[in-house]
């Protein structure tokens, strides 16, 4: 029930960002710090999301960002970003995601990422897999850190880390066979969870940037740390996920140069 409560949720608020992506005016967008885009289709698609588990869940934690609300370990919390991605869909750039994830006692269960421009609907419960569409997927069975594609995230929330960030960002490009950035974290856990990526590290997240992601990637077989290989990246919000195989190889790199900021 969680799972599919989470998938309606989705889907409802998909629809409202297709309808206004590429239409939104000046007067619709604004700033909550430097590249911090807020727009209404944010707020109404959250409205909407919360809408959907209220009424079948009105006693539930909400953990949403722009409503707020914290981690409830105790009991049931839904962690919704209702558009993940918001400076690309500002840009009408098609990369972007509605991400909700449910967690129990402290522990993910249920997660849903839905790009509603490209149709790709992506799912995990704990236990049973993790999912895109009709097919079950797993982590990238590549075992050469030199033909890893990797996926990061530029400290645009933290630029005094910009320092250490770059030697990072240019060992590994050395090392592997390329990086992209997406600009969401939500669809780069979610390719890393596919096998589309190899590996992917980003610092300063919020919970409802990586809780999705999360579950989809430990679901398919993959690894998740923080930049110590600790697991406080709720708290820290810096995360390395990857491949078995890919992950140690990027950590090492990663934890030499940004392991103290956790």
């Amino acid at each position: 029930m969680l799972i599919d409560i989470a998938l309606k949720a989705a889907m409802a608020a998909g629809q409202l960002l297709r309808d206004g992506f590429g239409h939104l005016s000046h007067a619709q967008i604004d700033l909550k710090g430097q590249g911090d885009y807020v727009t209404e289709l944010d707020l109404k698609s959250e409205n909407e999301i919360i809408r959907i588990i209220r009424d079948i869940y009105p006693s539930h934690a909400i953990c949403a960002e722009e409503s707020g609300g914290l981690l409830d370990r105790n009991d049931y919390t839904w962690i919704i970003d209702p558009l993940d991605g918001t400076a690309n869909y500002v840009h009408g750039i098609p990369i972007f995601a509605v991400s909700i994830a449910v967690m129990k006692a402290g522990e993910l269960v249920a997660a849903v990422v839905y790009n509603p421009i490209t149709g790709e609907l992506f799912r995990a419960e704990k236990g049973a897999g993790a999912w895109r569409g009709d097919n079950r997927i797993s982590v990238s069975s590549n075992t050469e850190h030199a033909k890893a594609m990797l996926s990061t995230g530029f400290p645009w929330r933290s630029k005094e880390f910009l320092d250490g960030y770059i030697p990072v960002f240019r060992q590994l490009l050395e090392q592997t066979s390329g990086m992209r950035r997406l600009g969401a974290a939500a669809v780069d856990l979610a390719y890393t969870a596919a096998g589309v990526f190899d590996g992917f590290f980003e610092m300063s997240l919020k919970p409802w940037d990586i809780a999705a992601g999360i579950l989809l990637v430990l679901e398919a077989g993959g690894v998740i740390t923080d930049f110590n290989g600790g697991s406080d990246y709720w708290e820290s919000g810096n995360i390395v996920a990857g491949t078995p195989v890919v992950h140690p190889a990027v950590l090492k790199v990663v934890r030499s140069y940004l392991g103290d900021i956790d």
